[in-house]
């Protein structure tokens, strides 16, 4: 536990800080055909990643996921389901974050924005070599859980 003694700018009292993982989710926007939607990050790291982004304060995962999705990538998501969260303490080298992934359909133009310099749709056997943070692995947890379980139809073709 990474504990950190610091003294109160108000009262001058010492107080115990502790740091924690900060919050993150990430989004699996799938497409027709099996494609999945990756975005190229502007920033370090640089490289392909899911679109996704740190949790505002007062900010519901949930929300944060629609609002990054829409930040990064011009669509407007509908969630499906939670997939998993991954919370390896070296899966960002920028800081030990927690990331909770979603699943999700997006409505509109696919448009590369905010953070991501440009955007691409892959399927399992096309997805490029430079994915960056622990996305190869989330994406292969993906493809499995989606050869697996057979669970996901055709969206394009499902009839409600």
């Amino acid at each position: 536990m990474a504990v950190i003694k610091q003294h109160c700018p108000i009262c001058k009292n010492e107080i115990t800080v502790y740091r924690n993982p900060v919050p993150t989710v990430d989004i699996i926007i799938e497409s027709d055909g099996g494609r999945i939607l990756l975005i190229k990050r502007k920033n370090e790291p640089i490289g392909w990643a899911l679109p996704g982004g740190f949790v505002d304060y007062g900010e519901s995962l949930e929300h944060a996921a629609i609002r990054e999705a829409k930040e990064e990538t011009s669509l407007d998501v509908t969630l499906i389901k939670q997939f998993h969260t991954y919370s390896s303490p070296d899966r960002d080298p920028r800081q030990h974050t927690v990331s909770t992934v979603f699943i999700a359909h997006g409505q509109g133009k696919a448009r590369a924005a905010d953070d991501a310099a440009e955007i691409g749709f892959f399927t399992k056997d096309t997805l490029p070599g430079a994915i960056v943070f622990d996305h190869r692995q989330i994406l292969d947890d993906y493809f499995m859980d989606a050869f697996e379980t057979k669970e996901r139809p055709n969206h394009a073709t499902a009839k409600g």
